[in-house]
């Protein structure tokens, strides 16, 4: 018998055995087939993921019961209290309940101080939750005096002074909160609990006239649950860490069909390999025999270059690639899409070659990347100088940027990489970034939505000129189009705009673009990140809220590096550009045409915006760079 005929049935023969193996030590495992959704009165909508009924608890990430002439409860994650729900808002990256605490409602009736803890919800790798709306507290020990000539901290806040071991100072309404100044005593701690907003006549001197027992919780789902559930599995923490379970098949049926099924593959991929080793025997010049029985996806993305035509940027062969980046010997920086490596043309100009992990879906990121800036010609847009689609092989190659992205001189200033820029450089770069935007947004026969502008993803060149660069979330559109459909969230925490995660703030557009350009322009300005995911919610200042009080209150800005006039001038007109470009209703942030305007006008044209009420609701679980894409 030939050899290719005898090698299929020695690997088929040891393939079933291994599969016979595997099924016999796996008779103990149950499988659970979770619903997709489930009725539960008095909600007139099916509820879904994260949610689950108690039939199916381990389906989901939050349990409510459904007894009939009973009202729903709710338990916030697997051992969590129950409380009673009295609304539930469904949306796959933050679902909003309205619930009624019990307990909280008796310690509010006696007025006891036992209200004066925080509450505790489950904050694990799979979920989070946030009150919404709440008021915070400054609890400080009897002993602290606020008033004294070195501790004069809370001079314009309320104190109530009836609880046996502490006092307690608050605002109302709690607007100008973070202008209480950096850092907290040592002997006070930071609590927030549900205020009730709805309070037309509130006893300001009275903390628990002001609280309320029912108030909203947002509930985050992190993105790694979110796959594991779209992939069928089932989020579980393992001591604290995220652990995808995927449910094993134990009917005898099941089994047979899995190893039929898995022996079908087996040959069809032992038929492929047999015709195409024969191919490359006759043809040794062809170097992607492997991959000229093409899968759908790939034919897809060599469909797409070959319709862009004369937009299509020059094409390279992987040997190439190695050839051009040594082998891939410099790593210039990594992520969740691969790594970026420094590399040289042959005309001997420097390039930063990005390659790519894998094809994800029908190849959209790669298509979008290639698509959106083959379209584009702009001194602040990154230049794609070539690409290349070979098998499972993809790279895009850029133009070198040889001092990297703008993270690393507004973040980590601890850290050895970090390098800070003076005001005009940093005016300077903003106002290239906006100028890039506005051509993306007005410049190009197609409207380009970004839908990740962050630090990172601009790049400064040896000028510090800023190119904006990763356009593998972008969206095309027509230019008198001014909304655009999203099947879910995309972007990354503490830059995506509030439509984008929930339809109510309004349509998702371009407008979502300038919403991340203000988040990131005051984080230039305030020499950190917004909002820090590392640090504890109770004791977080929310920057865009503490500067806004200050330029309110005409005072000094408090901002690193301000030494002149000319600085302050810069350093103001980014802020009330950033705070204009944070509005959280999109109808009232400027395009980026009018930021630009802003930019180059004078400081007595500007005008301070309104405060931006919901900025620090939209929050993340433990990793703050991870990206939402449907």
């Amino acid at each position: 018998m030939d050899v290719p005929f005898i090698l299929p049935i020695f690997l088929l023969s040891h393939l079933l055995l291994l599969l016979h193996s595997f099924s016999a030590q796996e008779d103990n495992k149950i499988r659970i087939t979770c619903p997709k959704s489930f009725d539960c009165k008095p909600f007139h909508q099916p509820l879904s993921f994260p949610l689950s009924n108690s039939t199916y608890s381990q389906c989901g990430l939050c349990t409510v019961t459904c007894e009939p002439n009973q009202p729903p409860q709710i338990q916030l994650g697997n051992e969590g209290p129950w409380y009673d729900v009295v609304a539930i808002e469904e949306n796959l990256s933050g679902n909003i309940f309205q619930i009624h605490d019990k307990f909280l409602q008796t310690q509010l009736e006696k007025k006891s101080c036992n209200v004066f803890k925080n509450l505790s919800f489950p904050n694990t790798s799979s979920i989070s939750f946030t009150i919404y709306p709440y008021l915070t507290f400054f609890k400080c020990n009897k002993n602290f005096d606020p008033v004294s000539p070195k501790e004069d901290h809370f001079t314009d806040f309320h104190n109530y002074t009836n609880c046996e071991d502490y006092n307690l100072y608050y605002k109302y309404p709690d607007d100008d909160l973070l202008s209480f100044p950096a850092p907290l005593p040592p002997s006070c701690s930071v609590i927030q609990l549900p205020v009730n907003s709805s309070n037309t006549n509130p006893n300001v001197g009275d903390p628990f006239n002001l609280l309320t027992d029912t108030f909203s919780l947002v509930l985050h789902v992190s993105e790694d649950c979110l796959k594991c559930y779209q992939g069928g599995g089932q989020c579980q923490n393992d001591n604290q860490k995220f652990h995808c379970a995927t449910n094993e098949v134990v009917s005898k049926r099941r089994k047979l069909i899995l190893i039929l099924g898995t022996a079908i593959v087996g040959i069809v991929i032992i038929v492929i390999l047999l015709f195409c080793i024969i191919r490359k025997l006759a043809q040794n010049d062809q170097s992607t025999f492997f991959w000229k029985n093409k899968t759908e996806s790939y034919q897809n993305v060599e469909a797409f270059l070959k319709n862009c035509g004369y937009l299509t940027p020059k094409r390279y062969t992987y040997s190439h690639i190695k050839k051009m980046t040594n082998s891939f010997r410099v790593k210039l920086g990594q992520g969740g899409y691969g790594c970026v490596f420094k590399g040289k043309l042959d005309n001997g100009c420097l390039v930063a070659v990005k390659v790519l992990k894998g094809l994800k879906g029908s190849g959209e990121e790669f298509i979008n990347e290639v698509a959106t800036i083959s379209r584009t010609s702009h001194v602040n847009i990154v230049t794609l100088m070539g690409f290349c689609f070979e098998g499972r092989n993809r790279a895009l190659i850029y133009e070198f940027m040889p001092n990297g992205s703008l993270e690393k001189f507004i973040h980590d200033g601890n850290s050895l990489t970090y390098h800070q820029l003076g005001w005009e450089a940093l005016y300077q770069i903003a106002a290239g970034i906006a100028r890039g935007l506005e051509y993306l947004h007005r410049g190009c026969n197609m409207r380009i939505l970004h839908f990740d502008i962050k630090p990172h993803n601009i790049l400064l060149d040896e000028d510090f000129c800023p190119k904006i660069s990763d356009f593998g979330l972008a969206k095309l559109c027509p230019r008198k189009e001014s909304i655009v459909s999203l099947l879910g969230a995309r972007g990354t925490a503490g830059y995506i705009a509030p439509e984008v995660f929930c339809r109510n703030f309004g349509g998702v557009s371009h407008k979502s673009d300038v919403y991340s350009y203000g988040m990131m322009v005051l984080e230039m300005v305030g020499g950190r990140k917004n909002i820090d995911v590392e640090v504890d919610r109770t004791s977080e200042i929310y920057f865009p809220h503490w500067i806004y009080k200050r330029l309110e209150l005409d005072e000094e800005l408090g901002v690193h590096g301000i030494m002149n006039d000319e600085a302050n001038e810069s350093a103001r007109k980014m802020i009330i550009v950033g705070l204009w470009c944070i509005q959280t209703d999109p109808l009232h942030r400027p395009s980026m045409s009018k930021v630009v305007e802003m930019l180059e006008g004078s400081m007595e044209s500007l005008q301070v915006p309104p405060k931006p009420y919901l900025s620090s609701l939209p929050r993340s679980t433990p990793d703050s760079s991870t990206t939402f894409m449907p």
